[in-house]
């Protein structure tokens, strides 16, 4: 595979994923584009390459093909025609990233499988529905090539609601704070990546935030696709997003809502109940309003609902993850007003033992 920018580290992944389990891959990742390095390709292609699949993130209607892809024809066509490469290997392009669409895993896999086909499209498109040109190349939606021991979080709110910001401090005291280990050791803070979704509206429109921490070093520069965790901090998204759709069996959904456990099952859509009963999915819920309003801090319910996920997902021991979000809360505010840091850490207590399950 030929591709250029951050898709091609999502290639390289999924490329070592797949050579792991006996495959024969490769992907070559260019860095210099026009002036186009045409000696510098050939020496990275091996000798043994039999087909190759390239990848453009435009679209030029009328052309023989995209730019990247004319480029690597060119230059394999020329090196055969004057002897420096003995075979003529097959070379198909695509598309992919469309629109802004997202580049994963499962797209790869779908493009080498292709590939792989003895007659495969010699134009295709990835990621999108192409129902005008019928280029779509079909894949498993299913792929997944990230470690299990890397914790994914999705989070839904709303624009000024304080849920990105919370979600960017989480990271910071997950990115930052020593974890203990079984032996009374610490261990160094956990690996962590954030990405954050806004609509174009801003205040007031749906945010949604994609979050991993793990072990090891994170280099997944696309959107989560399954979820351990999927936190819903505005009851009214309910209404208009599928906030399962990232979901997985085993995965845990935190509830910012207005009911109490024992309602709050009845009040969901119906699609969203009959989905939780199928993928066994662990529902917690929170008046977070309430909390904060009994702390004395209005409707800023942001902090109330880091706390819940910290206490929910495991991902520190509750005692260190308290700790950690009320020294943040103290350098945050210390110098404002010890009063907000008094109100902010009555809430962090009171947080944790109202969410129920």
């Amino acid at each position: 595979m030929v591709i250029m920018g951050s898709a091609a580290q999502v290639a390289t992944e999924t490329v070592d994923y797949l050579n792991k389990r006996g495959a024969k891959l490769g992907v070559i990742q260019v860095r210099l584009y026009r002036p186009w390095p045409a000696a510098a390709f050939l020496a990275a292609l091996p000798p043994t390459v039999r087909s190759i699949a390239v990848l453009d993130r435009t679209k030029e209607p009328g052309s023989g093909g995209e730019p990247l892809f004319l480029d690597v024809v060119a230059t394999i066509g020329e090196a055969v025609s004057d002897g420096r490469l003995t075979r003529m290997p097959k070379v198909i392009g695509g598309r992919y990233g469309l629109s802004s669409k997202d580049f994963t895993p499962a797209m790869v896999s779908g493009i080498f499988d292709e590939l792989a086909k003895p007659s495969p499209r010699p134009r295709f498109t990835v990621g999108i529905n192409d129902d005008v040109t019928l280029l779509s190349l079909d894949y498993d939606k299913d792929f997944d090539i990230e470690d299990p021991a890397t914790t994914r979080a999705v989070f839904y709110g709303l624009g000024s609601d304080g849920t990105v910001g919370a979600n960017k401090n989480t990271i910071k005291i997950l990115g930052s704070t020593p974890r203990p280990t079984a032996d009374g050791t610490l261990a160094a803070p956990l690996y962590a990546q954030g990405y954050f979704v806004y609509d174009s509206k801003k205040s007031g429109s749906r945010t949604v935030s994609h979050l991993r921490f793990g072990p090891d070093p994170i280099k997944a520069p696309y959107l989560i696709s399954k979820a351990d965790f999927i936190g819903c901090h505005q009851w009214s998204v309910l209404e208009r997003v599928d906030v399962l759709a990232f979901a997985r069996k085993g995965t845990i959904l935190l509830l910012n809502s207005p009911y109490t456990p024992e309602e709050v099952f009845a009040h969901l859509p119906a699609p969203m109940q009959a989905k939780i009963i199928d993928l066994g999915i662990e529902v917690y819920c929170v008046d977070a309003l309430e909390v904060a309003r009994a702390a004395g801090l209005g409707g800023r319910t942001n902090t109330v609902l880091q706390t819940c996920f910290f206490a929910i997902s495991g991902v520190l021991p509750r005692d260190v993850a308290i700790k950690a979000v009320k020294d943040s809360i103290t350098k945050t505010y210390g110098k404002k007003s010890q009063e907000i840091v008094e109100k902010t850490h009555t809430a962090v207590d009171h947080a944790s033992p109202t969410c129920t399950r």
